[in-house]
């Protein structure tokens, strides 16, 4: 299973950034994931889309969403909702319009977040969910994971040292994998149910 792993902050020493790579590595041993940043996506202008295309960053990214079985975004929070260097990715993947369909039309989704409040990430979360909605995702409510006081769960190397974190994490990635299964599941009995209808009656 081939999942994308996206990083919202661009902070070298991001709690949220260490929290993808952790999750990475409680489940190498079920799933391929992809590791991306924000870096080098610019600010969306329009007129800039216009006269050069989207930006190879965006290219590679949207590719790379295409050809995997799920999107897992680790979100910070700014200000009681979305950080606006995340948002602006996730409109840039969503040009042209057409295109966000085949990126992101049901397409399985997972969501969690670190911050050294003791809120976590919560209002973001929540924040995310009707921009989730109108591009056509599929997101996994089966578990929530807001990591609190984030600078006492993870070292000055940025590796995960709350064992009970990291039990939730392992616990909360193999939910997201067991979901995106299911969809796989539907998806192909749908697709035979749909065949099925159209195959003509032998008389």
């Amino acid at each position: 299973m081939k999942i994308i792993g996206l990083s919202g902050s661009l902070r070298a020493g991001s709690y949220n950034t260490a929290l993808l790579y952790a999750a990475k590595d409680q489940m190498k041993d079920q799933i391929d994931m992809q590791v991306f940043t924000i870096h080098d996506i610019p600010l969306y202008d329009g007129d800039k889309e216009a006269l050069e295309g989207l930006p190879p960053r965006v290219v590679e990214l949207k590719e790379a969403i295409i050809n995997s079985d799920g999107l897992f975004i680790v979100t910070p929070e700014y200000n009681h909702s979305i950080p606006g260097v995340l948002k602006n990715a996730i409109d840039w993947l969503s040009r042209p319009p057409k295109d966000i369909q085949r990126v992101f039309g049901g397409l399985p989704v997972a969501l969690m977040g670190a911050s050294p409040s003791s809120f976590g990430t919560v209002l973001a979360q929540e924040a995310w969910l009707p921009v989730f909605r109108t591009l056509g995702t599929k997101p996994w409510f089966g578990k929530s994971l807001h990591v609190s006081n984030a600078d006492k769960v993870f070292d000055a190397t940025g590796k995960l040292t709350d064992p009970a974190i990291a039990l939730q994490l392992r616990q909360y990635m193999q939910g997201f994998v067991s979901f995106i299964n299911l969809q796989q599941i539907e998806v192909r009995v749908s697709k035979k149910t749909q065949g099925e209808e159209r195959r003509p009656s032998v008389h």
